[in-house]
């Protein structure tokens, strides 16, 4: 017997694609000035800055890629029952692996040109840094409420600062250039935007793969959860219970429930249905429930582990 909380048609995504938009069109702007800068004077901070651009650029299409596909073939069917959600997932996965993949080739440039760093002029690198970290700091200011409902949303921000910190590094590696001519320091530069890149870019795969694993979500507490349950009025038991997340803002559990001799009929079982659906979409944000209801006894002549 289930019990089902309709959910978002498109996750917690949707409402955050304007903001995207928005961010994407700075990022891209950004993105093409740093680059022409950075093959006017050789910088390879600055190239590497504006690589890492490219890559918050990518993730951002991908971003909104991931949440119209979610929102126009989010319905269910025969073989997709929960749709395309996990389309912005994979999409969060991809855009963690093009940041590791930049990082390797961030750190490879940088280490050959230690010994040989070639001259830069370093007045246009200031330049393009402070433009780069404005816009950085605008955007991120623009992703911060969207960053804490949608893994999406969220590995944009992470992006978008660690592209800000890596302005600040270009911007102290053209200051020390300007100031001592020591050309060094911008293959430094490069590698300090290598290390803003690896933690993050490993976050973000951890997040995805805890949601592609099915694991619990971080903020359902599944002893609380199995306590509720069994203080609502009849339950005098619960085994095979499970919670894992969809898509970002769409966790979801199934939980076998075991009533005493007091619930008789469909009336009785649907009150506790009722009771259970509200507790789970109240306390915990699980808006998809599904309970089997038994009567004692039951489990015994279910044939496999329970849990």
């Amino acid at each position: 017997m289930g019990h089902d909380h309709a959910h978002g048609a498109s996750g917690t995504g949707l409402r955050h694609r304007g903001t995207l938009l928005v961010v994407l069109g700075l990022s891209v702007t950004v993105l093409v000035v740093q680059a022409v800068v950075a093959v006017i004077t050789g910088s390879l901070a600055l190239l590497a800055d504006a690589a890492h651009m490219l890559s918050d650029s990518f993730g951002l299409v991908l971003a909104i890629a991931a949440i119209t596909v979610a929102q126009r073939g989010g319905a269910p069917g025969s073989r997709r029952t929960f749709g395309y959600h996990r389309t912005e997932v994979l999409a969060a996965g991809l855009n963690g692996l093009i940041l590791l993949a930049l990082c390797t080739w961030i750190v490879v440039q940088a280490v050959g040109r230690l010994s040989d760093a070639p001259e830069i002029a370093g007045l246009p690198v200031l330049v393009a840094g402070v433009v780069g970290l404005a816009v950085n700091v605008i955007g991120l200011v623009l992703l911060r409420a969207g960053a804490e409902e949608s893994l999406n949303v969220r590995g944009a921000y992470l992006e978008v600062l660690g592209d800000a910190l890596g302005s600040v590094a270009v911007i102290g590696s053209a200051a020390v250039i300007l100031l001592t001519g020591w050309y060094v320091a911008d293959p430094i530069a490069s590698l300090l935007i290598a290390v803003f890149i690896v933690p993050r870019a490993f976050s973000l795969l951890k997040d995805v793969a805890e949601v592609l694993l099915e694991g619990s979500p971080k903020d359902v507490d599944l002893v609380e959860l199995r306590s509720h349950i069994l203080g609502m009025d009849g339950v005098i038991d619960v085994h095979d219970l499970h919670v894992w997340t969809i898509t970002s803002g769409m966790p979801v559990m199934s939980a076998h429930v075991v009533v005493d001799e007091t619930i008789v009929g469909m009336g009785h079982a649907h009150e506790v249905l009722d009771q259970l659906g509200e507790c789970l979409s109240d306390h915990f944000d699980v808006e998809h429930s599904t309970f089997q209801i038994e009567p004692v006894g039951h489990v015994d002549s279910e044939g496999h582990v329970h849990h």
